[in-house]
C-alpha cells in the first residue's frame, strides 16, 4: 500500500495535453463560428445530446468539451436540456428498441432548422451491437442524419472538430 501512495504522489498526472493551436488563432475560430452561426440562426449554435443506448463512453467525451481545455462555449455553442430550444441532435448509441419511439419524439419536437449528429461508431453503424435483437439498427434508420463522427468513443477534439464542420453544410 506505501508503495502505491509513494507512486501517486511522485509520479505525473496521466491527462491529454491541450490541443496545441495559439490563443489569437482559436479567438478568431471562435469568433467565426459565432457570426456564422447567427449568419445562420440568428443566434449561437444550441446542442440537445440524447442516449439512444449507448455505453456512455461517448458521453463522458461530450461531457469533457465544456472543460477548461476545450471550453466548447467560447466557439458559439450552448447545450440544453429541451429539445425544443435546440438546433443539433447529438445521439450517441445504437437505437434501441425501447429508446426509438422517445427519439423520434425528440426529432419531432426540435424545430427547423435542425440537424442530427451521430456521435460514436455506435451510432454510426452500430458496431458490435449490429444485429442485436435489442437494437432498432443505426441512427440512419430512425431519423435522417446530417453528420457522423465515427470513434469508440469519438475524443473531445474529433467531436469538436465534427461540430465545427457542421457550421459548413
Amino acid at each position: 500500500m506505501r508503495t502505491l501512495l509513494f507512486k501517486s504522489i511522485f509520479s505525473q498526472p496521466l491527462t491529454d495535453k491541450p490541443p496545441g493551436a495559439s490563443k489569437e488563432a482559436l479567438e478568431e475560430l471562435a469568433r467565426t463560428v459565432d457570426a456564422k452561426a447567427r449568419a445562420r440562426l440568428g443566434r449561437s449554435l444550441v446542442i440537445r445530446e440524447v442516449d439512444a443506448g449507448s455505453c456512455n463512453g461517448c458521453e463522458l467525451e461530450i461531457h469533457a468539451l465544456e472543460n477548461a481545455i476545450y471550453d466548447i462555449s467560447r466557439f458559439g455553442f450552448k447545450f440544453a436540456a429541451s429539445p425544443r430550444h435546440a438546433d443539433v441532435l447529438l445521439v450517441t448509441g445504437p437505437v434501441t428498441h425501447n429508446m426509438k419511439v422517445a427519439l423520434e419524439r425528440t426529432y419531432a419536437a426540435t424545430p427547423e432548422p435542425k440537424w442530427v449528429v451521430a456521435a460514436g461508431d455506435c451510432a454510426c453503424d452500430g458496431c458490435v451491437f449490429k444485429g442485436s435483437y435489442a437494437c432498432v439498427g443505426k441512427l440512419d434508420d430512425v431519423v435522417g442524419v446530417a453528420l457522423h463522427i465515427p470513434g469508440c468513443p469519438p475524443s473531445p477534439h474529433d467531436l469538436l472538430r465534427g461540430l465545427l464542420a457542421l457550421m459548413e453544410i
